[in-house]
């Protein structure tokens, strides 16, 4: 528990399902030096430990509030009564649902410090979403953070918003380290003796495994793909994969708690994501000291060790395909994990924030 006059700070986002915001959110609750509560607007916990255990590590610091689908004026108060039953005393909201929620609720809680963190911009494409979010930046008055350049140009673009303060993304560079390609692949029951690509993320329309999938028909039976997490769309890429018949040469893994080792057990890291903010998994990837290919969308190149990593056109097979073979055939003189523990660093992203809360 928290001291007396202690700063507390809740976090507040949308669910507590793996993903980089929820990545990021722990990291933080890790790596700053003052109390952290953490509210989902949605979800409960028991079902949260479930899909995600390592969440039981840190449940006395979860409050899951159980949204129901649509807008609930009640869950702002629900939120004001939960930040004064925990003291807190300075709010961090992630995304435009929370940013709505919590907004309004640390206002009504007389909550002064207010930290809003844009983590991506393509949903201000949409009218409405934009100018709800055009909105509540006049009402609540964030301190707003932008992860990435591109992700702050468009809010100023978009937004009209040109007082917006950038912290990348960082990783905790202690836990994503390299290690012994075999032993990380027998851990994983993956082959060895071939090479691997690997990609971690969702298994949804955004995140395009599917362009992954069709690129890798273009290779011979030594190259395999390893596909960690789940979603909706694991029926749909399974069958993409028996139309091709690369049964043999891809392996979905499912959820994954120990990514370090997933990583390890790579020969490449791919990202062919259709939109991005700063994405999380190619950084890990790049610790690990694996070399990442990503597609330039959103805040991505941000992401990428340009020394040893590639970036490519959304949606284009042939320059993905073009690009493995590329990166593939190249001998290995620097590894990016330089460039991640000079630049991306989940202790210099939670001091940038610390230095935000205490202003």
């Amino acid at each position: 528990m928290p001291h007396q006059g202690e700063r507390i700070v809740g976090q507040v986002v949308q669910h507590l399902q793996p993903g980089g915001i929820e990545t990021m959110v722990l990291a933080l609750l890790k790596h700053q030096p003052f109390y952290t509560v953490i509210f989902s607007l949605e979800g409960c916990k028991d079902d949260a430990i479930k899909r995600w255990p390592i969440l039981a590590k840190v449940s006395d610091r979860l409050v899951f509030l159980e949204k129901p689908p649509g807008f609930t004026i009640l869950l702002i108060w629900q939120l004001v009564a939960q930040f004064k039953l925990h003291r807190v005393n300075a709010v961090h909201t992630h995304h435009i649902g929370p940013l709505l929620y919590g907004g309004l609720a640390a206002r009504l809680a007389n909550i002064t410090k207010h930290i809003h963190t844009e983590h991506d911009a393509w949903h201000l494409s949409n009218k409405k979403q934009r100018y709800l979010q055009k909105l509540l930046l006049h009402t609540v008055k964030p301190i707003m953070v932008a992860d990435a350049y591109a992700v702050k140009d468009k809010i100023k673009l978009l937004l009209n918003h040109s007082d917006t303060t950038l912290i990348h993304n960082g990783i905790d560079i202690t836990k994503y380290i390299p290690g012994d390609r075999n032993i990380a692949r027998k851990r994983l029951n993956l082959p060895t003796g071939v090479v691997l690509i690997g990609n971690a993320g969702r298994l949804e329309t955004v995140k395009g495994q599917d362009v992954l999938i069709s690129a890798l028909s273009q290779f011979s039976s030594t190259i395999h793909l390893a596909i960690a997490g789940g979603g909706s769309l694991e029926k749909q890429l399974k069958a993409q994969v028996s139309r091709l018949q690369l049964e043999q040469q891809v392996h979905f893994l499912g959820p994954i708690d120990d990514m370090t080792t997933f990583y390890q057990s790579l020969d490449l890291f791919c990202l062919p994501s259709r939109h991005e903010g700063l994405p999380l998994s190619p950084m890990e990837a790049q610790a690990c000291g694996i070399p990442a290919l990503i597609t330039n969308v959103g805040g991505s190149a941000e992401a990428l060790c340009h020394n040893t990593g590639l970036l490519v056109e959304r949606d284009n097979v042939e320059q993905l395909v073009l690009a493995i073979e590329t990166m593939l055939s190249r001998c290995r003189s620097t590894s990016p994990r330089c460039f991640i523990t000079k630049h991306r660093t989940a202790q210099g992203m939670a001091n940038a924030y610390v230095k935000l809360i205490y202003s």
